[in-house]
């Protein structure tokens, strides 16, 4: 088991420099770091010459897998022409205006002014913000508390990490933060009733929704911020009809609705955007990740003209529009930007990702006869095994045995790296990857998967 030997020197410096994040840090002195040293296609090595499927992504964001030449290209040549500059104060740069038009032209709605920021939880910050912004350029001082969903993630900023509907993200950090509610999961196979349909169980949601916003008071509320698929909250995907049952409820009520697209987007549910697979409408967006496939930082705010020309307002009465990030509009991201979505373009990733998902949802589905697994979830090219300790009833591991990061372990010792949220397994691999890769990641899954049950089967976790 890794911590089992000496670490070795890099490991030795890493501990003794680095704070890592989601880590168990006071673990980290006998297991250590694995030090990743290069990648190319879908893989990853390490210092050690192991190489790794990267089964994530990185972290749901490398769509073009690693060492793409043409984005390697385009960064030289982005560096050598302008290395950096700002778009604060009406500056402006020939990639933040390119990159900005891309958008607008794939948008999944009519999207007027594009806000650029350093990540998706900069981004979710910034949706927060605006929509105050908006409400006070309207005259509604009053309007705005917004409204998440338990199992959510938007981020770790202090309000995205408010937003975002997970304990660990709350415990020990003095969140959430006033003016944010959290209102139903809906996952089914987790909080459906007995007996109760997955239409019945949309319909609860939809109704548990419109009580929370009569009993906090509409005119209180600005927006809600809703995944079209949950990604860090474990891979959930809502039953059919559930956007279409909240968004009128939102109509209803005055609330916009702001999609959280920064791991949906850029063809990963097999369209250029999750709101488009899920059937979601937004008023704004947010995006990153696969924006520029993860090889510079960057994310984005994106927003419909009707909602802009508020902002015009307020900065004609404040004087400016007092809101920006040094690197927003980085010339470096915004043309690595531009490249990403000209190679989604030209390669036709959408097709492919298309042609791939029945094999993916084929694997998946068969992985859901596992003994550990008792639900698999799956949208486009990203997927999520739940682990139980009993398929029958859906009784839950106790969280202190470690079920799930075991067998993360254990399928990383296989050369696969996935992650564990918790005890469901998540899956999202480079949208480049081939059949037989694909083949390969979920063979690498299951053996991994085998190793897991021998041990829990072993250590009799199933009855304690």
């Amino acid at each position: 088991m890794l911590g089992q030997t000496p670490l070795t020197n890099f490991q030795t410096r890493d501990v003794e420099a680095l704070l890592h994040p989601y880590t168990p840090i006071h673990k980290l002195k006998t297991m250590g770091a694995v030090v990743m040293e290069r990648g190319e296609g879908i893989y990853v090595y390490d210092t050690q010459g192991r190489g790794y499927i990267e089964g994530m992504s990185g972290l749901w964001c490398a769509g073009l897998g690693f060492g793409d030449e043409e984005m390697i290209e385009a960064a030289t040549a982005q560096m050598r022409a302008l290395p950096f500059y700002h778009i604060f104060g009406a500056k402006s740069s020939e990639p933040a205006v390119e990159l900005a038009e891309k958008l607008k032209e794939i948008a999944p709605v009519p999207i007027s002014k594009v806000f650029f920021t350093s990540s998706g939880s900069e981004a979710n910050d910034t949706q927060v913000k605006l929509a105050w912004y908006m409400n006070n350029a309207l005259g509604r001082p009053n309007k705005k508390k917004i409204i998440s969903r338990v199992k959510a993630y938007h981020g770790v900023t202090v309000m995205a990490a408010s937003l975002t509907g997970l304990p660990g993200n709350h415990n020990g950090w003095d969140l959430p933060v006033d003016r944010v509610l959290h209102t139903d999961c809906p996952h089914y196979y987790r909080f459906g009733a007995d007996g109760e349909s997955e239409g019945d169980f949309v319909a609860r949601t939809a109704k548990s929704l419109r009580d929370l916003i009569e009993r906090e008071g509409p005119d209180t509320i600005a927006a809600m911020i809703a995944e079209p698929v949950m990604g860090a909250g474990g891979v959930i995907v809502p039953p059919k009809g559930y956007f279409e049952a909240i968004q009128a409820v939102l109509d209803e009520h005055d609330i916009i609705l702001i999609a959280d697209e920064v791991i949906t987007g850029f063809g990963r549910t097999g369209n250029w955007w999750g709101s488009q697979t899920l059937n979601m409408k937004p008023n704004t967006i947010s995006a990153a990740k696969q924006l520029t496939a993860a090889y510079a930082p960057l994310g984005a705010v994106m927003v419909p003209e009707d909602i802009y020309q508020s902002y015009v307002d307020h900065s004609a009465t404040l004087g400016s529009f007092a809101h920006g990030f040094t690197y927003g509009g980085h010339p470096l991201s915004c043309a690595l930007g531009v490249k990403a979505i000209e190679i989604y373009q030209k390669r036709d990733i959408l097709s492919h990702v298309r042609t791939l998902m029945p094999l993916f949802e084929q694997r998946l589905k068969k992985l859901a006869d596992h003994p550990l697994v008792g639900e698999t979830r799956f949208c486009g090219l990203v997927g999520g095994a739940e682990l139980v300790a009993d398929k029958k009833t859906k009784r839950s591991f106790d969280p202190k045995q470690g079920v799930g990061p075991e067998a993360s372990r254990l399928i990383e010792q296989n050369g696969a790296i996935l992650r564990a949220i918790g005890d469901t397994i998540a899956i999202c691999p480079p949208m480049i990857i081939t059949e037989a890769e694909l083949n390969e990641l979920f063979d690498r899954f299951e053996k991994g998967l085998d190793q897991a049950e021998a041990w829990v089967s072993k250590e009799g976790l199933r009855t304690t």
